[in-house]
């Protein structure tokens, strides 16, 4: 099992949700649609290349976002990674995996 955070612009949260937990994220026993969210202040700046969806090249910009944390299944990784990059609306979202022992 492992635990995914990621980060989302506020707008955007039930849409990403919605998403991955179709694709197999939140399950965990008899239960699904299981995360935790906490509200915060993202920053980046677009470099080079980069076409953001919010703010512009080589501006710092801070913005409002939301830490989804969910567990996932090994076996759901690749579906749920798919829809994560489908409907999220930044160009490279942030997030992380992390294994869950299980005792």
């Amino acid at each position: 099992m492992y635990r995914l955070d990621i980060y989302i612009p506020d707008q955007h949260v039930e849409l990403v949700k919605k998403a991955i937990f179709d694709a197999g994220a939140g399950k965990f026993g008899n239960y699904d649609s299981c995360c935790f969210q906490v509200h915060g202040k993202g920053q980046f700046r677009a470099l080079g290349n980069a076409d953001p969806f919010l703010g512009k090249q080589d501006v710092l910009e801070i913005v409002d976002e939301v830490q989804l944390q969910c567990i996932v299944q090994k076996q759901y990784i690749h579906e749920v990674l798919a829809a994560l990059h489908t409907v999220h609306p930044y160009e490279e979202p942030a997030y992380q995996f992390w294994r869950v022992n299980e005792f």
